[in-house]
């Protein structure tokens, strides 16, 4: 028997019998496919008899068949591999960026009676928090373990008067004056030395005296003082003393010798008169700015810059109801103050100019009310952060910019007396008013980190009003770091924007015309010509944009809008001349190649805007349209902007859509459109109103693909533009993307720093936009898809 196997699909054939009473009959076969055989069970159209048939595969079958599978598992590994590598990056970049929002932590290390008795005027931590140093009244020092109170070591400063006050220098250095009950003051700095004896790490707390340990004269009258607050720098140090006779300020100038280094203090000093009964003194770390204050909430802001010429600058009240203040201080910097109430509420200060122009202390922002009345503040030594202690024991920690309450925790059943933080803000020490110790490890690393810090409008120290900033380093160590990828987000949209405006357009009007109108012959050389412009490396177009485009648009500013106007103007006159020149010149070219006359057009127009451009500067802008613009609209110019990575990266995106649509627009079935113009409409209507929508899926394809390559671009904008992360959507003003910011910052980031984490999270944002644009852009195509299919 002869059988003849016709294969239909992959699971149907048709099988032809010749022979065995079935001469020509045709049977439906459902085939089962191996490698080296192909199984039948036939079915006769006729009536219900079964077969069952086997055919031997050739070996061209079987090799072929093999490959077959072999590129379907091939392909189906591919796309698991991309998929699975997509969700590696992501739930990579997930794992990175959670701890900035996870949820603080606190535990108790030790709680135990205060070595040396007496109450604590100062407390330290070491920068692991291994020793803690507490002074008491009678002058003496006492180090001890932090983990169970051993007392480590004990000394007495050279001074026989009792402590009666004490200032920080700068937050953070350890340095401290102390003033005495007989009018002076002693300057210390507590240090812990790091050893390594035996490869062994050993802590050494050393008590040092910076300008000698004979304490200075303050009060030549010998009165107690009450209030003291102190400031040293390299030039001069200050001190403000409040005592029975009044508010004495003395500043100390530096002097050092030529000859052998050897440091001189030159004194002057003034008395201020002041209505208010003092109750708290503070002077910022510049020396400049005094603030007295009141228990009623009341503070004089003096200026102290010129001694000879001390002034009042303001009279502020901190509170407007039954308030009292319990305490106030400054932020680490100088420039903020925080002030707690005895009803609990805590608020923040700092000056701002006013409509005159001179600062103001003002209110910026409130916290979160603590349960009762505040007892003592104290300030992280590297973060704009800071602790109260309240009278029910409770110790919440709050941080300034990032406007939230970090975490509270419960450490005592009495009313807390003192607090201080080890510099890393990893431990706290806390003393209640019963002279139990309580010391706490604290997991609290990215307490900067908030929802209005990230994407909402901050008021930052220095600046008038609330305004998205990135500004993630500075030279000092008091900054206070900006953290906003609002810039970043709306730089990375705006570079995208003018991308694509530039881009889209031309694009796609010329896929559409290399498609349908161009000659076959043209085309072969114009459509790979415009894919191999995908292969220039970015860092080549970002460094050509940046050093040659830039400057050529900013001394020929007015030809760049000249070009905008006269091209396209140029172009359709140059078109409607060429339909009416005579028929004998018209047909000398052949049919397609049409665009090839008006690229003599194109060069000369552009080079007319150009020869145009400084006498129109000259004649109609007084020789700087720069200038003219920002006097008589306000509008800024900055060399590498906008425009410029509009055009660049718009160079770069071009190929991508070009190519995808000009694919789509070919691709559309040919009887649609000879079935179109048979039926009497035009070339143009045939393609606005059949190719194109038939062609929709494919160029809204290529629009959003296009779309993420700008989005993404890193080395352009990196190269072409000032990288100022502004929130401006002039088109003469520059920006700084997400891709560039990660790209400038990250080898500079410390790893596992709430810097590094902000960018990775930035890398999440872009990678989830992507996503997003993505999905809804694959959605629409098939909606358009479905749409259109009918055609």
């Amino acid at each position: 028997m002869l059988w003849e196997l016709t294969q239909i699909s992959r699971d149907v054939s048709f099988i032809n019998l010749n022979g065995g009473g079935f001469v020509g009959g045709f049977w439906l076969c459902n085939i089962t496919v191996t490698l080296s055989h192909y199984y039948c069970r036939p079915h006769n159209l006729y009536d219900d008899r079964f077969f069952m048939a086997q055919f031997k595969s050739t070996p061209n079958q079987q090799w072929r068949l093999l490959k077959d599978r072999l590129a379907r598992y091939g392909v189906m590994l591919g796309g698991i591999s991309v998929i699975g590598a997509i969700l590696l990056i992501f739930f990579y970049l997930v794992v990175v960026v959670w701890p900035l929002f996870e949820t603080p932590t606190s535990e108790v290390v030790g709680t135990y009676q205060m070595p040396g008795g007496d109450k604590t005027i100062h407390l330290s931590l070491d920068e692991r928090g291994d020793i803690a140093g507490r002074i008491i009244p009678n002058g003496e020092v006492i180090f001890f373990h932090t983990k169970d109170g051993t007392e480590i070591s004990r000394q007495k400063l050279p001074t026989s008067a009792k402590i009666s006050a004490v200032a920080l220098g700068q937050i953070g250095e350890g340095q401290i004056a102390l003033g005495t009950d007989d009018g002076r003051a002693l300057v210390i700095k507590t240090r812990y030395q790091v050893s390594f004896p035996n490869d062994i790490r050993t802590v050494t707390p050393l008590l040092e005296y910076p300008y000698g340990d004979e304490p200075m004269e303050i009060d030549y009258a010998g009165y107690k003082i009450e209030q003291l607050a102190f400031r040293d720098s390299e030039e001069m140090m200050t001190f403000v003393a409040s005592t029975e006779a009044g508010l004495r300020i003395v500043r100390m100038n530096k002097e050092v010798s030529m000859l052998d280094d050897e440091l001189s203090l030159e004194r002057e000093s003034v008395d201020y008169e002041t209505s208010l009964d003092i109750a708290m003194i503070r002077l910022d770390p510049d020396q400049r700015h005094l603030y007295l204050a009141d228990q009623g909430g009341t503070v004089e802001h003096i200026s102290v810059v010129d001694m000879e010429e001390i002034e009042k600058v303001e009279t502020v009240t901190l509170f407007h109801g039954d308030e009292r203040l319990a305490s106030f201080d400054f932020l680490l910097g100088g420039i903020s103050l925080i002030v707690a109430s005895d009803k609990g509420s805590l608020s923040q200060w700092f000056p701002v100019r006013d409509s005159d122009n001179n600062y103001a202390l003002s209110h910026i922002r409130s916290f979160d009310d603590l349960t009762s009345t505040a007892t003592t503040l104290a300030m992280e030594s590297r973060r704009k952060g800071f602790m109260s202690g309240d009278a029910q024991g409770n110790i919440t920690i709050y941080h300034s910019t990032a406007h939230r309450t970090v975490m509270s925790m419960k450490v005592s059943e009495s009313a807390v007396a003192g607090i201080t933080s080890s510099p890393r803000g990893d431990y706290i020490f806390a003393e209640d008013e019963k002279g139990l110790g309580h010391f706490w490890h604290v997991s609290n690393e990215h307490p900067e980190i908030s929802w209005s810090a990230l994407w909402g409008e901050v008021q930052y120290e220095g600046y008038d009003d609330k305004r998205y900033i990135w500004q993630s380093s500075s030279a000092s160590n008091d900054f206070e770091p900006k953290f906003s990828l609002m810039p970043l987000a709306f730089g990375t949209l705006k570079a995208a924007f003018y991308a694509m405006l530039f881009a889209v357009p031309l694009a796609i009007l010329g896929a559409i015309y290399t498609a349908y109108f161009m000659a076959p012959s043209m085309r072969q050389v114009v459509k790979p010509t415009i894919e191999i412009m995908e292969a220039l490396p970015t860092v080549i177009l970002g460094f050509l944009a940046g050093l040659w485009l830039a400057p050529i648009i900013e001394s020929h500013l007015p030809g760049v809008f000249t070009m905008l106007l006269i091209l396209p103007l140029g172009i359709v006159a140059a078109s409607f001349a060429w339909t009416k020149l005579p028929s004998a010149i018209r047909h000398r070219i052949p049919d397609g190649w049409e665009a090839v006359t008006l690229m003599p057009v194109i060069i000369a127009l552009v080079w007319v805007s150009y020869a145009l451009s400084i006498p129109m500067e000259l004649a109609l802008f007084n020789g700087d349209m720069r200038s003219w613009m920002f006097n008589e609209f306000g509008i800024g110019f900055d060399q590498r902007n906008s425009l410029v990575i509009g055009l660049a990266m718009g160079f770069a995106v071009i190929p991508t859509i070009f190519s995808i649509t000009e694919d789509a627009i070919f691709s559309v079935p040919k009887h649609l459109t000879l079935g179109s113009l048979a039926l009497g409409a035009t070339p143009w209507q045939t393609l606005t109103r059949v190719v194109i929508l038939t062609a929709s899926p494919g160029i809204f394809s290529a629009v959003m693909i296009g779309l993420g390559r700008a989005v993404g671009e890193t080395m352009i904008v990196l190269m072409a533009t000032g990288n100022t992360p502004v929130m401006d959507f002039s088109v003469f003003e520059g920006m700084r993307t997400l891709a560039a910011n990660i790209a400038v910052e990250m080898p500079e980031s410390e790893v596992d720093s709430s810097h590094y984490r902000i960018l990775f999270l930035a890398a999440l944002v872009l990678l989830s936009f992507t996503f997003v644009v993505n999905t809804l852009a694959e959605i629409v195509r098939h909606r358009l898809r479905k749409k259109y299919s009918s055609l």
